[in-house]
């Protein structure tokens, strides 16, 4: 097999097998933890733009594991959407480990192992090309990010992890529960395999295989905190370290990359799941984008502000995959790199100037004036601009493409709206928090202000990792042609189910009817 042929494991491999010989040298020296770690982000990067380039060519690229075929086997699909997702995640990684490394919170336990853990259960969700297989990725990634969470400690991050534990285990049985029922009804877990088996689906098990994937959808809205599951988000981001948080911006979008994959693979193939989403999830991202613009309105910390932006990129996204078609389809897929990297950098933003304040942290009220205002407001400038949608970065290039491709239906003035307001409402809370933070009296935080939280500088890696991310907007803006076209080859690739179908299980496999 030519090396291009193990391309689409090799993003899921790398921080795997890096996350096992840093579990087994968790004792060792530091440096070496981190080299490992940086080596293994760098290294899985690199195989994430090479998937990218490998998919550019429009096939769909299988790897069987252990050789055994499709529905059967164990496959991972890399086409370009998967490998959109993988190298978003990839790009992610990086600026996060930087800012992890640079507060020192990864001297700690098992850190870098539970880090890179996390990245593989995200590449593995991204390739898999079975539902049971993303089940075990979700657990993966899931089982990282409990520790992520609370690490550091303290009562508030203990609250929000017993919280998001508890939320993540109930998702987990029902997704359990909705595989069996699949299962049981289809036959099949494959998502390929979807399309081909949902139109035989006899007529006494059709209602039963609504509920089953209605069940799936629903855990995956759970998974990407739509309204009314989205109560959770708005509390447990902000309670996360700044790096945990930022990356933590990435993995609703695991939950909307799932309902893209189930819809697209083959809910439209039968009658009887063809209006499974339309009438109602549309809505439902309209919702949410209201109750994060209210949200951020109302909040009063940065974190909780930028938690809940990540709410507004959440309903934006759902409405245009709830729609459905190439062009909804390829404006999300360009607005979603932009929003996950923009509301990333804010994290690590917030952070930076919060250790400037003292006990001040990152609340948005009066204080001083920060010592270094020049290279944090020229982050918060780029970042609040590419995140509002205001012209000429990004945001607003994604926006102008949502709104062209959801311009009919009953759902249309409704998104419209919410994405004029909302990007008012985000310039204006972001404006707000810009003059709380720099525009206030020239002089230093006191002692008595700094309380028990003496002020600190942002370090070297955590400001090369805000810029990383505030680059993220202007780049997207530069490369907006090459990128919207890869964009609009992977949702147009969706639509072709039976090419799909063709690479990953071949000829229709026969079944026998269970009794």
């Amino acid at each position: 097999m030519p090396m291009s042929g193990h391309m689409p494991i090799l993003p899921f491999v790398v921080p795997f097998s890096a996350a096992f010989l840093l579990m087994i040298f968790g004792r060792t020296d530091l440096a070496l933890r981190r080299a490992l770690a940086l080596g293994a982000t760098v290294l899985t990067l690199v195989s994430a733009i090479g998937l990218v380039m490998v998919a550019g060519d429009g096939a769909i690229h299988v790897y069987r594991l252990g050789n055994w075929p499709a529905p059967y086997g164990i496959v991972l699909v890399a086409d370009r959407l998967s490998a959109i997702m993988v190298a978003l995640t990839a790009v992610l990684a990086l600026p996060v480990l930087l800012a992890a490394i640079s507060t020192g919170m990864d001297g700690r336990g098992h850190f870098h192992a539970l880090l890179q853990l996390q990245f593989a259960g995200l590449m593995g969700a991204f390739l898999t090309g079975d539902l049971f297989n993303l089940f075990v990725c979700f657990e993966i990634l899931l089982l990282a990010s409990y520790t992520m969470l609370v690490h550091g400690g303290g009562p508030e991050r203990s609250r929000a992890g017993l919280a998001y534990v508890i939320l993540n285990l109930t998702g987990s049985s029902l997704f359990l529960i909705a595989l069996g029922l699949i299962y049981g009804t289809l036959g099949t877990l494959n998502l390929a395999d979807l399309a081909e088996v949902l139109p035989r689906v006899a007529p006494a098990d059709q209602a039963l295989a609504r509920t089953a994937l209605a069940l799936l959808i629903a855990v995956f809205l759970l998974k990407a905190a739509v309204l009314p599951l989205s109560f959770w988000l708005p509390n447990v981001y902000p309670a996360a370290t700044a790096p945990i948080a930022a990356l933590f911006a990435v993995m609703t979008k695991v939950g909307i990359y799932a309902i893209l994959r189930v819809s697209s693979g083959g809910l439209d193939a039968a009658p009887f799941t063809a209006d499974l989403l339309k009438p109602w999830l549309p809505a439902l991202g309209a919702a949410t984008i209201a109750v994060g613009a209210i949200g951020a309105l109302a909040a009063r910390r940065f974190g909780v502000l930028v938690a809940n932006l990540v709410l507004v990129s959440t309903g934006t996204l759902i409405v245009a995959v709830a729609t459905g078609g190439p062009e909804p389809v390829a404006a999300a897929l360009f607005y979603l790199p932009h929003t996950t990297l923009a509301t990333a950098g804010l994290f690590l933003l917030g952070a930076a100037i919060a250790g400037e304040r003292g006990t001040l942290a990152d609340t948005i009220e009066k204080g001083p004036l920060l010592a270094d205002r020049v290279v944090p407001g020229a982050a918060f400038l780029t970042l609040g601009i590419a995140v509002c949608g205001a012209p000429p970065l990004s945001g607003f290039l994604g926006k102008l493409m949502l709104m062209q491709s959801v311009s009919t239906g009953p759902i249309a003035p409704w998104y419209w709206a919410a994405l004029l307001i909302t990007g008012l409402v985000v310039a204006l809370v972001l404006s707000r928090a810009a003059s709380a933070f720099f525009w206030e009296p020239t002089r230093p935080l006191v002692a008595e202000e700094a309380g028990e939280v003496p002020p600190r500088r942002a370090p070297a890696a955590m400001v090369a990792a805000i810029a990383m991310l505030a680059a993220a907007g202007p780049l997207l803006t530069i490369f907006a042609a090459p990128v919207s076209a890869y964009m609009r080859a992977a949702a147009a690739q969706l639509e072709q189910r039976q090419s799909y179908g063709n690479a990953v299980v071949g000829a229709p496999v026969q079944r026998e009817r269970r009794p």
